[in-house]
């Protein structure tokens, strides 16, 4: 309905409402104003929201919490350009917006009014929000709660933060231009929801060769790295209520990932040599519908699973029906010694869902991540698969296929691991000049962080962490990531992409604030 302005029978109304009191037509009162007359809007000019759309918003703000009440008469456009100084289309087209959604209407020869019988409005509808009410129940999960509690936000890309990776420039000159082929918005459709079969191809090889992994490339699934294909793969093999077991000390985001799926937990903790498997057996309840393991570099210890243990795992496995979950976050990145082989290319009767990422070997900006189903599982995972996000993006797969497929990746992982291992080795060394007297620090043959403990000049990893931030320097508590064992003070430090300059500062950053802060105990010794 178009808006009738009404200014000549508003100028005859206004002079005959000097002399007469208000007509009455049955319960409704004519031509009744409010404080619509001197309601006055706000504009910001800097804004990128049309004027028009700042003045809709107002107005249904102002109508949703009562200030412009029902059946109260809107100023006419003449009047409200006047007193808003905005031109009448663009007050009529704001009015004509209200109208279309039912805060207004128009009447003929009249002018435009505050809908009437409009529904009371929730506490806190309108522009200005409400405090939320704690008495009225705002359910979240129980897991959502824990996730609150848990900083799991991207650290600063300052020194000691994990999951740096910074490239020489050759290999960011040819992601630059393996990137620039597939850039052609005009001839895209919807893909394959298991990821491009080219990136499935180089995976299956790169893998069998690196990593002793068996599959084909029927069996990936491609995901927005490691995080999303744990999401999958639990929400495919554990309902709600269902135990599953992982390691004590955990991955923080892996234990939420069970959890905000209705996993029940069970911790089972590790030593220098990873999960204790011997404690599998000691678990009498119903079978654990997965476990969750990193067994080729333990997060946050560092430490490898030994033969006798996988061996004892996968028979564990496969005695109660369990699913094995194995994490191979950082497999490229081995210094000393060969590389470990999977726990999936052991396993002859298929209980084990394999999980990888490129992310800290290209860039985690990427987001390419891949999960390794057995093959009897590959129907049930490609059907829910669309439910998740229909197919992963193909730009990022396909430059990374092009870089595995056309033999970059091995020269580049080379140079990468090099340029790791002196990260490693320099740290070390000022580790060990700097710090020794509060820390200690073993030398670690894989991964791209260090684990640290305490010489007992410090009993506080949070609070450690905490000042460490305030000072400029990123080191992550190990503590917060136990779930029944009981937690020893130990921090992370990471490595990756840090220069000789960087941890020159870092550590003397990180030395100031051990030698002028002092950390207490924020759990029961151990």
């Amino acid at each position: 309905m178009k808006v009738d302005n009404g200014d000549n029978f508003q100028s005859h109304f206004e002079s005959m409402m000097q002399a007469t009191s208000p007509r009455q037509t049955g319960a409704r009162t004519l031509r009744r104003e409010s404080a619509a007359a001197g309601f006055l809007p706000e504009f910001d000019a800097s804004s990128s929201v049309p004027a028009v759309r700042q003045l809709y918003l107002q107005l249904r703000d102002g109508i949703v919490a009562g200030t412009l009440q029902p059946d109260h008469r809107l100023p006419s456009t003449r009047t409200a350009s006047v007193e808003w100084s905005l031109s009448r289309g663009l007050i009529a087209e704001a009015y004509e917006m209200l109208i279309a959604e039912g805060y207004a209407e128009g009447r003929h020869g009249s002018g435009t009014y505050v809908a009437a019988g409009l529904p009371p409005m929730p506490i806190g509808s309108g522009g200005a929000r409400e405090p939320a009410d704690n008495s009225a129940r705002r359910g979240i999960s129980t897991a959502a709660r824990l996730a609150m509690r848990t900083d799991l936000s991207p650290p600063a890309q300052i020194a000691f933060a994990t999951g740096r990776v910074i490239h020489d420039k050759r290999t960011a000159g040819l992601l630059k231009r393996l990137a620039n082929r597939h850039i052609d918005y005009a001839s895209d459709g919807y893909r394959d929801p298991q990821g491009e079969l080219s990136l499935r191809q180089a995976v299956s090889a790169h893998l069998a060769a690196s990593r002793g992994v068996r599959c084909d490339p029927g069996q990936i699934f491609i995901s927005s790295g490691t995080q999303q294909a744990l999401d999958f793969a639990i929400r495919v093999l554990v309902s709600p209520g269902e135990s599953v077991m992982i390691e004590d000390p955990c991955y923080p985001p892996a234990r939420l990932a069970f959890l905000l799926n209705g996993a029940e937990i069970i911790g089972l903790p590790v030593d220098s040599e990873g999960l204790i498997t011997e404690r599998l057996s000691l678990h009498d309840g119903p079978a654990p519908a997965a476990i969750y393991v990193t067994p080729s570099h333990q997060y946050p210890s560092g430490s490898a699973l030994p033969l006798a243990r996988r061996l004892e795992l996968l028979a564990f496995a496969q005695a109660r029906g369990s699913w094995i979950i194995e994490d191979d976050y950082d497999s490229e990145f081995r210094y000393d010694g060969h590389p470990i082989a999977s726990l999936q290319g052991l396993d002859a009767t298929r209980r084990v869902i394999y999980a990888g990422t490129f992310s800290k070997a290209l860039l985690p900006g990427f987001r390419v991540g891949y999960l390794i189903v057995p093959d009897d599982l590959v129907a049930t995972f490609r059907a829910v698969r669309p439910i998740i996000d229909r197919f992963p993006a193909p730009l990022h797969q396909l430059v990374v296929a092009d870089f595995l497929n056309e033999g970059y990746f091995p020269a580049h992982l080379r140079r990468l691991r090099e340029s790791y291992r002196a990260a490693r080795d320099n740290l070390a060394m000022l580790l060990k000049e700097r710090l020794s007297a509060h820390l200690i620090a073993q030398v670690p043959e894989q991964g791209i962080h260090f684990t640290v403990r305490s010489t007992g000049t410090w009993t506080d990893d949070q609070a450690l962490a905490e000042a460490a931030l305030k000072g400029g320097v990123v080191v992550i508590p190990v503590s917060p990531m136990h779930i029944s064992a009981s937690p020893e003070p130990r921090l992370l430090l990471g490595f990756s992409g840090l220069t000789i300059a960087e941890a020159d500062i870092a550590t003397r950053r990180l030395a100031n604030v051990l030698e002028h802060t002092r950390f207490t105990r924020r759990f029961p010794p151990t």
